[in-house]
């Protein structure tokens, strides 16, 4: 039996796309449908129940929330996952500033302790500044070996 128009008919007094209209296919009810060519026979036909709109489908964020849970354990998170450049994901700037903290930081607990001559501590201050020293321990290294520390008291 042909219900095309029935469920056109039918998607416009529901207020659903014609894929959400459900139409009963019982033998008993197959003559009257098929009949239903007004709007009004398709409003009886909805009131009894033999067309009905369909409920709406949504999208399942399980597969979302188990990949979010992968994620928090640092999983899924290899090369081809990347969207965005390195320099996106982990700013220069915000490299830079985790390295030169500590080095000043350092370098200023070490005068203070009296360490480290003011002289010494401004020439290591402006290496440190120009990126010499990629870490504290470099740092300590080099200051070693220039014989600049003072052993502690």
């Amino acid at each position: 039996m042909n219900l095309r128009s029935q469920r056109r008919i039918a998607a416009r007094l529901l207020k659903v796309g014609q894929n959400r209209v459900w139409i009963s296919n019982e033998p008993a009810k197959e003559e009257f449908l098929e009949g239903s060519i007004t709007r009004g026979d398709l409003r009886r036909a909805v009131a009894w129940g033999d067309v009905r709109a369909k409920p709406e489908r949504g999208n399942s964020r399980a597969r979302f929330r188990h990949r979010a849970r992968q994620r928090a354990k640092g999983k899924q998170r290899g090369i081809g996952s990347r969207k965005g450049a390195k320099n996106a994901r982990n700013p220069r700037k915000r490299a830079w500033i985790r390295t030169i903290r500590p080095l000043r930081q350092r370098l200023k607990q070490l005068r203070e302790e009296g360490r480290l001559e003011p002289a010494t501590y401004r020439l290591f201050y402006r290496r440190a500044k120009g990126g010499m020293f990629k870490s504290r321990a470099h740092l300590e290294q080099s200051l070693r070996a220039a014989g600049a520390v003072k052993e502690a008291k």
